[in-house]
């Protein structure tokens, strides 16, 4: 018989009736004060069941899983556990439905009412079933599967996990979570291991080292920020007095095709443009020595590259390797 079908929603109501049955009926509670005297802990157990029972037969089997757990939590009894394996199968959770049964089993001892279906539930769950062997470096790692919790490092012994693809995750005190995804088929037991070096830096560490690394290239940013300022104040310099040397040599043109002009003023413009000349050459010189210098430290801050820059008849040249 198919296992599922064997599970079905409607097998779980012979639990109920059981659980009923054990619970006792509610009967009418007289008031004696006021406020109403507070519900017992099998009652309460009761409500949850009953209400697990209802999303169960609906298929919402994650509520109905919650439901279960709260049940057996507030008042453990072992009809419960036959419903939590039930429902660990619908969510194909198939390592927690077998430890379920084999617990249903343990604690109903003979008077298990599904003694004999559970036992061969059992039988095909153990085919569905691997095992993770998980060890850390670091004691007292919380350790996570499919956002399980299952204990901290070091673990005892392998955990049954159902086959397929599991997520196992290491948190550690000051250190980022790992994680790793591993595939587990049936009968299989899977290593997983979290190699920590005690000796490395917590995340808060490396932050602030991460925030104080700059400092160390402070003074060479300011270098070359004060390098390229400069050669950009010595360029405005050169362009301008370029202008005014241009302006002025289309006014000496003017004054000499203009009629009467004297000698002196001929003479006096003349030297303006011959000054507005020399300052824009000097200033371009300056520019192209300031950019030169500027670039070649900017290129060679880096132990990564090797330039070497010099002037020549053409202007100014670079040579070198870039690794």
């Amino acid at each position: 018989m198919n296992l599922r079908n064997r599970l079905s929603p409607r097998r779980a109501l012979p639990a109920v009736a059981a659980l009923a049955l054990m619970l006792g009926a509610f009967s009418p509670v007289r008031r004696v004060h006021a406020q109403p005297a507070p519900a017992s802990p099998v009652k309460v157990a009761a409500k949850h069941f009953q209400r697990g029972v209802a999303l169960y037969n609906e298929t919402d089997y994650r509520a109905a899983l919650v439901e279960f757990r709260r049940a057996y939590e507030v008042a453990p009894n072992a009809a419960v556990l036959y419903n939590l394996g039930q429902t660990y199968y619908q969510l194909q959770n198939y390592a927690a439905s077998l430890l379920t049964f084999e617990r249903y089993l343990t604690e109903s001892g003979d008077k298990a009412s599904h003694r004999s279906e559970v036992e061969d539930s059992l039988e095909i769950l153990r085919a569905r079933v691997g095992k993770l062997q998980i060890s850390a470096t670091l004691e007292g790692c919380e350790v996570t599967i499919d956002d399980e919790v299952i204990g901290k490092t070091p673990l005892p012994e392998p955990v049954l996990v159902s086959i397929g693809r599991r997520k196992v995750v290491s948190m550690c005190e000051s250190r980022a979570p790992e994680s790793r995804m591993v595939e587990v088929a049936a009968g299989d037991t899977v290593k997983v291991a979290f190699v920590l070096n005690v000796a490395d830096p917590a995340p808060e560490a490396r932050a602030n080292a991460s925030v104080t690394t700059p400092s160390r290239d402070a003074s060479p940013t300011n270098w070359r920020r004060i390098g390229w300022t400069t050669t950009a104040v010595l360029g405005a310099g050169a362009v301008t007095t370029g202008v005014l040397a241009l302006l002025a040599s289309r006014d000496l043109e003017d004054a000499r095709d203009s009629y009467p002009v004297t000698a002196a003023t001929l003479e006096d413009k003349a030297a303006k443009v011959s000054r507005y000349a020399l300052v824009a050459d000097v200033l371009g010189a300056a520019t192209l020595i300031a950019g030169g210098l500027t670039l070649t430290y900017t290129l060679t801050s880096s132990p990564s590259r090797e330039v070497r820059v010099g002037l020549g008849a053409s202007g100014v040249q670079f040579a070198g390797t870039f690794r």
